[in-house]
């Protein structure tokens, strides 16, 4: 395995996971990140992981779920960041497991603004 030595080539090699994590040819998924800090796991982020993974895959939907670190927004634990093809993320805050239905079916099927959503005080981290 080649060392990766730029920030460069650490972001080539995440975009192509993602693009390669077995999605269907010109599909693009959506992208779920998950805070899983220690202020995250105390409030029940595994949980709300764990329901994500298993629910968007029973509904057989495109998504690429990266865990992160602190996200910053520990007050409103836990916390997701979600990023439909051909729009910006947006971060929901206090997503357990019936909110995070809410985001499944009413954000990422539908299109629709569903409560909880954080107002954007940072810039992420483009790949």
């Amino acid at each position: 395995m080649n060392k990766i030595k730029t920030i460069d080539a650490l972001r080539a090699l995440r975009t192509n996971i993602i693009r390669n994590k077995h999605f269907e040819e010109g599909t693009e998924p959506v992208i779920i990140k998950i805070a899983l800090a220690t202020c995250s796991n105390a409030s029940g982020a595994r949980d709300t992981y764990n329901y994500l993974v298993s629910e968007l895959e029973k509904r057989n939907i495109e998504t690429a779920i990266i865990k992160t670190g602190c996200m910053g927004y520990c007050y409103a634990e836990p916390t997701i960041e979600v990023r439909l093809p051909g729009h910006e993320p947006v971060v929901f805050g206090y997503v357990d497991q019936q909110k995070a239905d809410d985001i499944i079916r009413k954000y990422i099927i539908e299109g629709e603004l569903v409560e909880g959503i954080i107002p954007v005080n940072y810039r992420t981290i483009e790949s």
